[in-house]
């Protein structure tokens, strides 16, 4: 299944190569919209897609993301900043999950007792737990404060049910691929389908509904795919936003 995203930078709606962000100077930045993310949650509401995640890639983007997630009530997630004190007011604002990452993965590794902070205050159910990752050798290790940090957590088989246990969803940028357009990683697609417990969103470089497809294949139907450079309302030309709206609705007919 396709996934919607807003990913917010500056209080703009962007899409940026990932790898670049965070490092000396502006990263690079493939679109910026003149639209609002209210008005791209609206457009996601009429599809009728749900999933989908609002990431605030830094400060300055609070206000954008609140008029998302209240033009699309439990339509949409939020990430970016999350923690266990301010977890519960995205909820309240709209949101219907909450995605964390850098708050979790505290000083390079899992921080259980933050977690467990957090499973408490929002509950497991409306956790997303991200695992961005980037490859180093044979492993993929998640990356966390902008995807620059690396922890020494590594995508295995142990780790995806272990941290299942506290979460609802997983989701996984390959960080090395984000924004590039080039075709995914099939390989962590692959071992994704192979090895998660729990219901989880692949993004990165995809540039084609062929993309669409082979995640579907790969994953064993178990892995959403997010699209977002490549796609017409970002300013791509390689795949429509309304063919991805149509390959959601067979797949749940």
């Amino acid at each position: 299944m396709f996934r919607p995203c807003i990913d917010l930078h500056e209080g703009k709606v962007k899409q940026i190569v990932g790898g670049s962000l965070g490092k000396t100077g502006l990263p690079r930045t493939n679109f910026v919209s003149d639209r609002s993310a209210a008005w791209y949650a609206e457009l996601y509401q009429r599809a009728g897609l749900t999933g989908g995640h609002v990431v605030m890639l830094g400060p300055g983007n609070e206000n954008e993301a609140c008029a998302a997630i209240a033009a699309y009530p439990g339509g949409l997630q939020i990430g970016g900043g999350i923690n266990s004190r301010n977890a519960r007011d995205w909820l309240d604002g709209g949101a219907s999950h909450v995605i964390v990452t850098s708050w979790v993965f505290h000083e390079g590794r899992v921080d259980w007792n933050r977690l467990a902070e957090l499973v408490k205050a929002v509950g497991k159910k409306r956790l997303v737990l991200d695992l961005s990752c980037r490859r180093r050798g044979k492993k993929y290790f998640v990356v966390t404060d902008r995807w620059q940090k690396w922890t020494d957590v590594t995508i295995t088989p142990e780790t995806l049910q272990q941290l299942a246990g506290s979460c609802a969803e997983f989701l996984i940028h390959a960080v090395d691929k984000e924004g590039l357009r080039r075709g995914i990683d099939r390989e962590l697609v692959k071992q994704l389908g192979q090895w998660t417990p729990i219901p989880t969103t692949y993004a990165g470089g995809a540039n084609s509904m062929s993309d669409l497809e082979e995640v579907t294949l790969l994953g064993g139907g178990k892995i959403d795919l997010t699209i977002g450079s490549a796609l017409d309302i970002f300013g791509g030309d390689g795949v429509l936003f309304a063919d991805v709206v149509k390959f959601n609705r067979r797949q749940t007919k």
